[in-house]
This record gives C-alpha cells, sequence and structure tokens, in this order.
C-alpha cells in the first residue's frame, strides 16, 4: 500500500453521467473517501458528477450524497438544453467549466476506484511536470469466454498506447482512467476536429495536445478503475465500434505505425496457416515457435503486472486478435456513433 504523501495541488474529478443512479450510488462513495489532502488534513479535491438529462433517479441520488459530502457538486442538464457540442462533449464542457481547479481527472459512472490512493498514484506524474496521464481501466472478472477476451483485448490495448507514450509517440487513452489540465482541455476543445464525432474525447484530446514531454502512464495498481465488462458480444461490438470510430483522426503517422503493426499480425497468421502444409512446415513452425513465446511472453508479462489472470489464454486471443481486426477496421476507417451512451 502506498505511503500517505500531502498533495500540494488540489484537483476536480469529473463524472458525465447519463442515467446512472445505482451506479453513482454504489461507486461515487469510493471516489469522495480518496486518501488525497494537505498536511491539516484538509481534502484537496471536489467531485464534479454532470447529470446529462438523466431519466431515472439520479439527481435524487446526487442530491443525498450532496448531503454526506461536503466536496460533491452536481450540475445537471435538462433534456430541452441546447448543445453546441455533440454527445458527452456537450455534457464534459460543463463540468470543466464548473471545475474549480487547472488539475483535472476523468473517470465514468461505472468505475470505481482500485484503492483509496488512487488519486494520489494518478497525480503524482502531474506533480512532476507532466500535464496529461493515462491510468489502466480494468474490468470485472465474471469468467466467460467473452469476459476473458475483453480484458485480453484491453490489456493488448494498454500494452500498445503505453508502449506508443512510452517512445514519445502518445496516441490515446481511456477517458474512464486518465488526467489532464484544464488549459489542454481548452485548447483541444476550441479545435474543429473536436466536435467531429460525439464521443471519443479521450483518444482526440491525445491526438491534438499530447507529447512526448507532457504524457506519462500509469500502472500502479492502486491506480486502476475498475468497471463491469459487457455481458453479451452484440452490447461489446458495439460499444468498440463508438470507441474506435475516432481512429480516422490519428496523426497520419500514428495510423501508419499502428496499421503496419496490424497488418503484420495477420499475415503472419495467415502465412503460417498458408505454409503450414508445404514442405517447408518445419521452418514455418520453428519460426512462428519463436515469434509466439517472444510475444505471449510479453503479453503474459503485462498482464500479470495489471493484475489480470490470461496466461492461458493469451495464444488463443493472438490468433482471435487477427479476426477481431477483420471486424472493426471498417469502424475505423469509414463509421462514426452519434451518441454517447
Amino acid at each position: 500500500m502506498a505511503e500517505h504523501q500531502p498533495a500540494d495541488i488540489p484537483v476536480s474529478v469529473i463524472i458525465c453521467a447519463k442515467n446512472e443512479a445505482r451506479n453513482l450510488e454504489t461507486n461515487l462513495p469510493a471516489i469522495l473517501s480518496q486518501i488525497y489532502a494537505n498536511e491539516a488534513g484538509k481534502a484537496m479535491y471536489e467531485v464534479i458528477v454532470v447529470n446529462d438529462a438523466s431519466t431515472d433517479d439520479t439527481p435524487i441520488v446526487l442530491q443525498q450524497l450532496e448531503q454526506q459530502y461536503d466536496n460533491l457538486w452536481s450540475v445537471h442538464i435538462n433534456v430541452d438544453t441546447l448543445r453546441d457540442l455533440k454527445g458527452k462533449k456537450f455534457a464534459l464542457s460543463k463540468g470543466v467549466a464548473h471545475a474549480t481547479h487547472n488539475w483535472l481527472v476523468f473517470t465514468d459512472a461505472d468505475c470505481a476506484p482500485s484503492s483509496a490512493y488512487w488519486l494520489q498514484n494518478m497525480l503524482a506524474p502531474m506533480g512532476a511536470g507532466k500535464s496529461i496521464v493515462a491510468g489502466y481501466g480494468k474490468y470485472n472478472r465474471y469468467g466467460s469466454i467473452l469476459n476473458t477476451w475483453i480484458r485480453w483485448e484491453t490489456v493488448h490495448t494498454f500494452l500498445q498506447y503505453s508502449s506508443f507514450a512510452l517512445a514519445g509517440k502518445p496516441y490515446m487513452a481511456v477517458g474512464r482512467n486518465m488526467a489532464y489540465t484544464k488549459d489542454l482541455f481548452m485548447k483541444a476543445q476550441s479545435t474543429p476536429v473536436w466536435n467531429a464525432v460525439p464521443s471519443g474525447d479521450d483518444d482526440l484530446l491525445m491526438s491534438i495536445v499530447a507529447t512526448a514531454e507532457n504524457t506519462a502512464v500509469v500502472y500502479n495498481k492502486e491506480a486502476f478503475t475498475i468497471s463491469p465488462a459487457k455481458n453479451t458480444w452484440a452490447s461489446w461490438l458495439s460499444q468498440k465500434q463508438r470507441h474506435m470510430s475516432t481512429g480516422k483522426y490519428y496523426k497520419t503517422g500514428i495510423k501508419r505505425l499502428l496499421g503496419a503493426y496490424g497488418l503484420s499480425h495477420s499475415l503472419t497468421w495467415l502465412l503460417f496457416l498458408g505454409l503450414l502444409f508445404t514442405p517447408l512446415c518445419k521452418i514455418v513452425l520453428i519460426l512462428m515457435l519463436l515469434r509466439s513465446l517472444l510475444f505471449w511472453c510479453l503479453l503474459a508479462s503485462a498482464s500479470q503486472k495489471l493484475d489480470e489472470k490470461l496466461i492461458f489464454s493469451i495464444p488463443f486471443f493472438d490468433l482471435g486478435w487477427m479476426l477481431y481486426n477483420f471486424v472493426l477496421s471498417p469502424y475505423i476507417l469509414f463509421k462514426n456513433k452519434n451518441r454517447w451512451t
């Protein structure tokens, strides 16, 4: 467990919620009870929840929690409010506008922090001079094939974008666990591309303002957020389509590198399967074994550090990721979703 370090700089935690009464009731207390205080013991953070025209009990839950916690503030958007931004971005803009502090941390209503030191760990790089922090958004473990695949793909994606960030080419983060300054948000929001799609605020912000110098990645187990994974293939596919709709807005160099990685992965398996029953089969088997051992060991190490139990599923989903790319690539290049929930 991390030792408590006095908090010197205050922060605003922002959550956008649309019909999330039960999730807020369950998860907000853990966020509102974070150990992030100054030497006098005063909490150095506020939590702002934007109720985006909810039709459930979200307003009631927020009102009850505001009576218990003096660092919780709610912002309510009416259903008939005129919007100048698409989807979730309008709610985000309202939350940021009401934020008292320049340091901002973002998560979702269905996310719970992995520890009471979540904020402390997420903000440590910002205290060291960084202005963007990408964290890990973990999913609950349910024990189904779909759930195992979702967690495998989440580890793989984190390994991708964290490696790119460490190499000086940051391009994405997950909005359920990231931090950046209000100044950078305002800069991103002022660009024409910001309102091109209703979702994807996390990736768009990274594409617009993230640099090798201002970005850090945190993978400490106490800095995770944990949320429920989708429980049907259809709902997961819909979620992925929405998440990947901003891929076309990545920088050209990033798109080429990601495309080359996906293509090389697919060609490796296709060539292996195509040459397996030829006179070259022994050489092909040896080369594929060496490649697979290296790739699987890398993923196994990453999954262990991220507290994921995935070792035995890695070989199967290595092949499955090729099919995943074929299914979802059109949504990167052509399609957008027009809603954020």
